[in-house]
């Protein structure tokens, strides 16, 4: 383990439980995010003032970010990580993103004397706290063994793809499935509701069936109290983010030639819920979207 801290880019959602992850692990560590407070209140973290500090400090950076616009500001900005002189030093990008995104980053950190490896992680909150993410590496070799040892510590399963742009093409590909599901389950539901099942016990059925996914356990009881009560409960994944990767899918998609009609009638029905004022709601609920019970007109 570098003697270092490691720096954290990005302390949201996902960035805030790997930083208490490899707190808990007693990494000390070199934390920047946009909204300061956010950063706070972290064992053996301190806060720096931009991202160029976190780069100047470090021999591993973790860049966790929302999107491209994020990812534009924090390594382009007159502060950013590019700012910094990257020799010696491994930057690794975990947002979902495009392979061409995370291309042009790695020429641009090259250019500064830095590595490069993309690893964005299969999983949510909870994992990222326990260690068990899965990580979709794509770099050298050189930028894969820098790195590995920091987030070993956060993974249950870490795979070398490949070069830069692997990574962001197999997260897309891991997460395609997992954006469908959502989508047939509310009509998989709606099937059954038309001949008057019951809703939340349709629903502990299909969770209960071959059908189901992994993550259909924790997640079909938030989506039986939005049916019963209309209440979208808390946010593990938002859909503006779904829509933001289903977006990436068939961008890649289109511009390799390859088949997408299903991700695409999905990313439909998604933006339609945002429109309507579904856009902060978890991404699990969106195959309820437009849901008529028996008898009721829509």
């Amino acid at each position: 383990m570098t003697a270092q801290p490691v720096g954290i880019v990005g302390v949201g959602n996902m960035g805030r439980p790997i930083a208490e992850r490899l707190s808990e692990q007693g990494v000390p560590l070199l934390l920047w995010n946009r909204t300061a407070d956010r950063a706070q209140g972290i064992a053996g973290a301190t806060v720096a003032a931009t991202p160029r500090d976190v780069a100047q400090g470090c021999d591993v950076i973790l860049s966790i970010l929302a999107n491209d616009d994020a990812i534009a500001a924090i390594y382009h900005g007159d502060a950013g990580l590019l700012a910094a002189d990257l020799t010696g030093r491994v930057v690794v990008e975990m947002a979902t993103t495009s392979p061409g995104t995370v291309q042009s980053l790695a020429a641009a950190v090259n250019a500064r004397g830095g590595l490069f490896l993309e690893c964005p992680v299969s999983g949510n909150v909870v994992p990222a706290r326990a260690g068990r993410l899965m990580g979709l590496a794509g770099g050298t070799e050189a930028a894969f063994d820098a790195a590995r040892p920091v987030l070993d510590l956060l993974m249950r399963r870490l795979e070398h793809l490949g070069p830069v742009g692997t990574g962001a093409a197999m997260k897309l590909a891991v997460n395609l499935p997992l954006m469908v599901y959502w989508s047939a389950l509310g009509e998989a539901l709606a099937l059954a509701m038309a001949q008057g099942v019951d809703p939340e016990l349709a629903l502990d059925i299909l969770g209960d069936s071959s059908g189901a996914i992994g993550a259909a356990k924790s997640r079909i009881p938030p989506i039986a109290a939005m049916v019963r009560t209309g209440d979208p409960g808390t946010v593990s994944f938002t859909l503006t983010n779904a829509i933001k990767d289903m977006r990436l899918m068939t961008d890649l998609a289109q511009s390799t030639g390859q088949p997408h009609a299903v991700i695409a009638a999905v990313l439909a029905k998604a933006e339609a819920a945002a429109a309507s004022g579904w856009a902060d709601y978890d991404n699990a609920l969106a195959g309820t979207f437009g849901l008529r019970a028996k008898g009721e007109t829509a």
